[in-house]
């Protein structure tokens, strides 16, 4: 089983530029309705303009807010310090900086520019 989450966000285009520099993955799909974004020739994680419907209809209400509560986007990465360090670079927002977790592992939360809540992680040990 594989799991591609989709996200819904304002400007498909701005936040897979943003995520693609964040994660180094690239794009799949490209355009300013949907995009699919892979890291090492997978994917993982979908992008979808909040008032394009398709034809499935629309996937949420943009007005209601916060975007994914309850939900984080995570993400285990081998290169969990150079992520964090591009980060830096980007004058993300950080919700929690770099701390070891109870489980072994970094960690580091992020805010998205749509106000998703992204989570950095190293491998468990």
């Amino acid at each position: 089983m594989q799991l591609h989450p989709l996200i819904c966000v304002h400007n498909v285009e701005a936040s897979s530029r943003w995520y693609q520099q964040l994660l180094g993955c690239e794009s799949g799909h490209g355009g300013s309705e949907y995009e699919r974004l892979n890291c090492h020739g997978k994917l993982v994680l979908q992008l979808h303009q909040w008032e394009v419907e398709h034809q499935h209809g629309p996937l949420g209400d943009p007005e209601l807010r916060p975007y994914g509560n309850g939900v984080l986007l995570w993400f285990e990465l081998q290169d969990f310090e150079a992520t964090v360090a591009r980060a830096a670079t980007m004058n993300v927002e950080v919700i929690k900086p770099s701390y070891l977790s109870e489980n072994g592992n970094w960690e580091s939360w992020l805010r998205d520019p749509d106000g998703y809540i992204v989570v950095l992680t190293s491998p468990l040990p």
